[in-house]
């Protein structure tokens, strides 16, 4: 059975939670899907040392819709280090790649 989207949302949050409380530099909100939203914009956006990124979260096996792929290149091209994360050793490796962009 697949881990539901809800709860590696629970984990990574509380992984973000956690650095921030070593790092002030971290800020980082969770979107919530309303009607004053941006369809298909990220789940989590934020800055780390002056470096803005997007985590799209997806269960294990399943892909961001066009939609949302769209949304991330946009945020990309704008300069965010943006990444879809399954797992929290997709979260692990997507914050090496932002620790390294906050050392330049």
């Amino acid at each position: 059975m697949k881990p539901l989207e809800r709860s590696l949302q629970h984990t990574v949050l509380r992984r973000l939670k956690a650095l921030r409380a070593t790092d002030p530099a971290l800020a980082f909100r969770k979107r919530h899907g309303s009607a004053f939203g941006v369809q298909g914009d990220p789940d989590i956006h934020g800055v780390w040392r002056g470096v803005a990124f997007e985590i799209e979260l997806k269960q294990p096996g399943q892909d961001p819709t066009p939609l949302q792929q769209a949304r991330l290149k946009e945020w990309s091209a704008a300069g965010a280090t943006v990444g879809v994360v399954h797992s929290t050793a997709e979260l692990d490796t997507f914050l090496d790649r932002l620790r390294q962009a906050t050392r330049r």
